[in-house]
């Protein structure tokens, strides 16, 4: 009789039981992205083209390959990063020798980054796999739910 007892401590609650349940972590909008955002991790580090390439090093070198020459800074706040994550993002781009960084003639204070001739040549490589790692992420979503969850992404970022 115990066994049955501590067997049904940890089975999943029916859906009667569940409705009267207030909260429910599977439910929840942070759970459910940390789970959507390690599934497109996982596909982006197998579909991407190269390994040692982070989601947030891809999106620094997209936005240093669609802007030539940016600050730090704004790279930064372009992809979505704090300053410190930015920093390290940068130095190991750099140690790649995929990134190169100057002084702002304008700004002693401030540092521009531009892509290397590989850095060029990486990113060029691996943003043509992009778009079959975004299809394969929303791959279980018709064409329509696809845009939607596109859409209602880009209005609560």
């Amino acid at each position: 009789m115990r066994t049955n007892v501590a067997k049904k401590q940890h089975e999943p609650k029916t859906a009667s039981s569940a409705a009267s349940r207030p909260y429910r972590i599977e439910d929840q909008i942070g759970y459910l992205l940390r789970r959507a955002h390690q599934r497109a991790s996982a596909i982006f580090q197998v579909g991407i083209g190269d390994p040692n390439i982070t989601p947030t090093q891809y999106s620094s070198l997209a936005k240093l390959e669609e802007y030539t020459e940016l600050s730090q800074n704004l790279l930064g706040r372009l992809v979505g990063m704090d300053k410190a994550t930015m920093q390290g993002v940068v130095r190991r781009l750099k140690e790649r020798g995929l990134v190169d960084s100057r002084p702002d003639p304008g700004d002693a204070r401030r540092t521009l980054l531009s892509l290397t001739t590989e850095g060029q040549k990486l990113v060029a490589r691996l943003m043509l796999n992009g778009p079959a790692v975004s299809r394969e992420t929303l791959k279980p979503l018709n064409a329509q739910e696809q845009k939607q969850l596109l859409d209602l992404l880009s209005r609560i970022i």
